[in-house]
């Protein structure tokens, strides 16, 4: 075979939209988190506040939580000592923005049939540009215009994620915002521009951000749901547990209603942030992506490889069988986390894929049921030696797309310099990256020096067959 890789394999594709059960913050939360600010008093805060009184959201006499200024955008700032798994806000389901309302809307026959949170995007539109006249513009005031997602970034600031897998797949949920877009304008908008007039694909793309940051979803019942105020919830790296975050449930005895409950995961004390953790197997790159800040945990910066077993293989047949046997495909992505060990079943997989010449006989059917297990080892050397050279030869093309070193960004970082947001974001990803693929090089490199050491599937077959000593001498017997 001539490769394992495409020219791309080390590019992940990019994920079509999913709203995520996690909660957004409004703006970054740099890799230092500064010291909180809390304000109450800004003026579409305070409208606000007085419509989710008027609408009985909350009781203004004792509230658990306000709505404030804080370090991230917009917060809930605790009113009173919270203990941990303490219900801090509760939301009726006529409260909620999903789906059905939509189809309870005066825009619902013309969304029938749309993807879910397509709808939604366009009822948030529609009702953005019909301000106070609308039901929802005091929750609508307070939606970022953007947020520092990478969705919104300029031509010139997502220049500074060159060579990043992170570009890759902004570029493609872009390109698939915008073909979403063309597509509901000439069905739905174009047809009805009295209902949905001047939508542009910039509106377009703000919807989607929004929903991608805030939406909960993954609730019972619920795909898609926008909760005015719960959406204010922030992100907290320190908290390590997801649950008893929220939940819903049925409004009483007597009442079918459904209520979204959100707890506190931990303690807090009056006039602190509630926080919650939005998703511990969350990437640094998927964090980027839907809300617009990183952590500096090491196991939050991933590389994706991206393996294939080639139609031009001579054995494609035989070696997507064994694949699809064992819960793989023709291709298979791979993440390799920070400090963490190869993914469980790369290197089989890597053996199958890179399986030819003298080795080939182990794709016999009569191999079938045991080969997985032999692909567990190292099947022989001149295979390993592939494997190695490939994945080394990948991850130095990966690295060579990178316009700065991992020193001359770690220096920028350090430097005692205030970075743009934005900026800092593009940095630590880089930083990341090139860590992860490095460790990645590194790996396969003492691979290389190990290989004339490793027992290979001949060995192995000898001494079970009682062929071979313990240091892999031939035993021969003399005849009587």
């Amino acid at each position: 075979m001539a490769t394992l890789f495409s020219s791309s394999s080390f590019l992940s594709s990019p994920k079509p939209f999913s709203s995520h059960k996690n909660k957004p913050t409004l703006a970054i939360k740099s890799l230092l988190t500064p010291t909180p600010t809390i304000e109450t008093s800004f003026p579409a805060i305070q409208t606000f506040w007085t419509w989710l009184s008027d609408k009985g959201i909350i009781s203004t006499k004792s509230p658990i939580v306000r709505p404030a200024l804080v370090s991230e955008g917009l917060g809930l700032v605790a009113q009173k000592n919270l203990s941990r798994n303490e219900v801090v806000l509760e939301v009726s389901k006529k409260f909620w923005i999903n789906p059905d309302t939509v189809k309870a809307s005066d825009i619902g026959k013309f969304c029938d049939g749309l993807k879910p949170w397509v709808s939604v995007a366009l009822f948030l539109i529609r009702e953005k540009a019909k301000k106070g006249d609308s039901m929802w513009c005091s929750y609508i005031d307070i939606l970022p215009d953007s947020t520092n997602s990478t969705i919104y970034w300029s031509e010139e600031e997502l220049s500074e994620l060159q060579g990043t897998q992170l570009l890759s797949t902004t570029v493609g949920v872009k390109k698939y915002v915008e073909s979403e877009f063309v597509e509901v304008e000439e069905e739905i908008i174009l047809p009805h521009k009295n209902i949905f007039p001047s939508i542009t694909s910039d509106d377009f793309l703000w919807a989607f951000g929004i929903l991608r940051s805030r939406a909960f979803s993954r609730l019972r019942g619920q795909d898609l749901v926008l909760i005015p105020l719960a959406d204010l919830i922030n992100h907290d790296s320190k908290i390590t547990t997801e649950d008893y975050a929220w939940e819903i449930k049925g409004g009483g005895l007597f009442s079918r209603d459904l209520v979204f409950t959100l707890r506190t995961p931990v303690s807090v004390k009056a006039g602190e942030q509630v926080l919650i953790q939005y998703d511990l197997g969350k990437s640094n790159a998927e964090f980027a992506l839907d809300y617009g800040f990183i952590e500096s945990r090491l196991d939050r910066n991933i590389f994706t490889l991206t393996l294939g077993i080639p139609e031009s293989d001579p054995f494609y047949g035989d070696k997507l069988d064994i694949a699809e046997s064992n819960g793989l495909a023709e291709t298979a992505n791979f993440d390799f986390v920070l400090g963490q060990s190869l993914p469980p079943k790369m290197l089989p997989y890597l053996r199958l894929v890179a399986l030819g010449g003298t080795d080939a006989f182990l794709l016999e059917s009569i191999f079938r049921n045991s080969i997985w297990d032999h692909l567990e080892l190292p099947i022989s050397q001149s295979n390993e030696e592939l494997i190695c050279r490939v994945v080394r030869d990948a991850c130095k093309a990966a690295l060579s797309g990178y316009k700065t070193t991992i020193e001359e960004d770690e220096k920028l970082l350090d430097g005692g310099n205030v970075l743009d947001p934005r900026l800092e974001i593009a940095i630590g990803i880089r930083v990341g990256e090139k860590k992860v693929l490095e460790q990645i090089d590194g790996i396969f490199k003492d691979r290389e020096v190990e290989l004339d050491e490793l027992e290979y599937y001949q060995e192995r077959r000898l001494k079970d067959l009682g062929l071979a000593g313990e240091q892999g001498d031939i035993i021969f017997w003399e005849p009587k």
